[in-house]
């Protein structure tokens, strides 16, 4: 090999050559190098959403009851009553949202 000649894996520079030209171009290298940043910056922002929307059904679920211990405790026997009427609803739609938010995740991390 003659001096100064680097080489590099194919496999690592697949994906690179955007004009199709055959050479990989400083630009072409800084724009690869970009958009694997902005893909993990996406996956980041993926995982702290999924992490806040997973805490705060949580805190729906145990703030719900309490909600409801509050109004009986103050007497409005009717509100804690409609409150209580709709809980089954309310508990139900969070655990189908939720599933299906970490279903849907999971499916599409098994295509990659």
């Amino acid at each position: 090999m003659a001096e100064g000649t680097k080489t590099i894996d194919a496999l690592a520079v697949e994906g690179m050559d955007a004009n199709g030209d055959g050479h990989i171009s400083q630009e072409e290298m800084e724009m690869h190098l970009e958009f694997k940043r902005k893909a993990l910056e996406d996956q980041d922002a993926q995982r702290d959403a999924i992490r806040k929307m997973a805490w705060f059904s949580l805190i729906g679920l145990l703030v719900y009851p309490i909600g409801i211990a509050i109004t009986s405790a103050f007497g409005m026997d009717q509100a804690s009553e409609l409150i209580a009427d709709i809980a089954p609803t309310y508990f139900a739609s969070i655990a189908v949202l939720v599933s299906a938010f970490f279903g849907a995740d999971a499916l599409s991390n098994k295509k990659k």
